[in-house]
């Protein structure tokens, strides 16, 4: 039921060997200066069986980050510590790229450096709280709005951090444009209340994750450069009274880039099927999110609603999830409460299933944000 899973799929310049995708997902494991470790070398090489993996949630700049323990891209020590990330999974024949992502007001200044602000496309404060290792739970700053003058710089650094992840050994890179982050900001009229040519129609709201797109595929090539999108998603105090008019606009506008891929999660309002929405407005491939297990993902390839599926929440507990998929064998659950703690336990410590002790619990649900 599952062999489509397993036939090999291009995308863009990516060639995957199967359509089991490892979706990006933030574990909060990075040492002092946001630097992935021997940890992270370990638990992505654990995973080099999945046709591709999309690396957590990295910032470009150190303006970028919002939460405890995330890893950056932006400089030569961070680049590095990747480096030894990314010779781990191609030493086990894996293929990686880095999701890209700037929080913009998604942030608390107790998670960045003393130097680092908070800042959106308006000074407008997203509703909600974080967890600061610092001080626990603590309310999101109010962001500072960034100046016209300023926002070309704040592209260059995404433009920066695909050329770093390329030095870094990455295959490509993902530009995160979901969970109501800086891009989604931008896009959106609850958080955007521009008037200059960045704000206003939707036109003008487009522009600036276009803008970073371009920026990005004219450095390293659109075949090695995906986009995420979730329409309607509400995630960190988002609204988008017309979805389908908003990403059906965005994608018209990023298709003819000829990007790698579009990696669309399944949208949260029941009447909105945003992969349908993505395959009529985008010339490319589809990697969809959300929701599956192995059967679900296989039918969902074979009427087309896609080219790949990722899994997020499946591949916490089966480092071997695309074995598991190809043969059959039950999946394991994981452990809610070691999501985001430091060290090994529930992150590099859940064996393959060829080595359980006992045959573990078959586990369905969502898989991932």
């Amino acid at each position: 039921m599952t062999a489509n899973l397993f036939e090999p799929v291009r995308l863009g310049e990516l060639v995957l060997p199967n359509r089991v995708i490892m979706a990006p997902m933030t574990r909060s494991r990075a040492a002092e200066g946001d630097v992935p470790t021997e940890l992270h070398e370990r638990y992505y090489a654990q995973r080099a069986s999945a046709g591709l993996i999309v690396a957590e949630g990295t910032y470009p700049s150190k303006h970028g980050k919002g939460y405890s323990r995330t890893p950056g891209i932006a400089t030569a020590v961070q680049i590095e510590a990747w480096r030894r990330v990314t010779d781990a999974v191609h030493r086990q024949g894996g293929r990686m790229v880095l999701q890209l992502m700037h929080v913009g007001r998604v942030a608390s200044c107790y998670n960045k450096e003393p130097d680092a602000e908070t800042v959106a496309p308006s000074a407008i404060r997203a509703h909600g709280m974080l967890y600061t290792d610092a001080k626990g739970l603590v309310d999101m700053d109010m962001p500072r709005a960034l100046d016209g003058s300023e926002i070309p710089g704040v592209i260059e650094e995404y433009r920066q951090a695909a050329v770093n992840a390329l030095a870094a050994g990455f295959d490509g890179v993902e530009l995160h444009c979901s969970s109501g982050y800086l891009p989604m900001q931008f896009l959106l009229e609850c958080a955007n209340q521009r008037s200059d040519g960045y704000g206003g129609s939707l036109l003008r709201r487009l522009r600036f994750p276009l803008e970073a797109l371009e920026t990005m595929a004219g450095a390293i090539g659109a075949g090695r450069v995906g986009l995420r999108i979730c329409p309607g998603n509400p995630y960190n105090d988002m609204r988008d009274d017309d979805p389908v008019a908003t990403y059906g606009a965005l994608l018209d506008a990023v298709s003819p880039l000829g990007l790698a891929y579009l990696h669309v999660s399944r949208s949260p309002d029941p009447a909105l099927d945003a992969f349908a929405l993505a395959r009529r407005h985008f010339r490319g491939p589809l990697i969809l999110n959300d929701g599956f297990a192995g059967a679900s993902a296989a039918q969902a390839l074979a009427s087309g609603a896609g080219e790949a599926v990722s899994f997020a929440r499946h591949y916490i507990a089966n480092p071997d999830l695309a074995e598991r998929l190809r043969d059959g064998t039950p999946l394991a659950p994981f452990d809610r409460t070691t999501l985001y703690t430091p060290g090994p336990r529930g992150y590099t410590d859940y064996p393959p299933y060829a080595v359980y002790p006992q045959p573990p619990v078959s586990t369905t649900g969502a898989t991932g944000p």
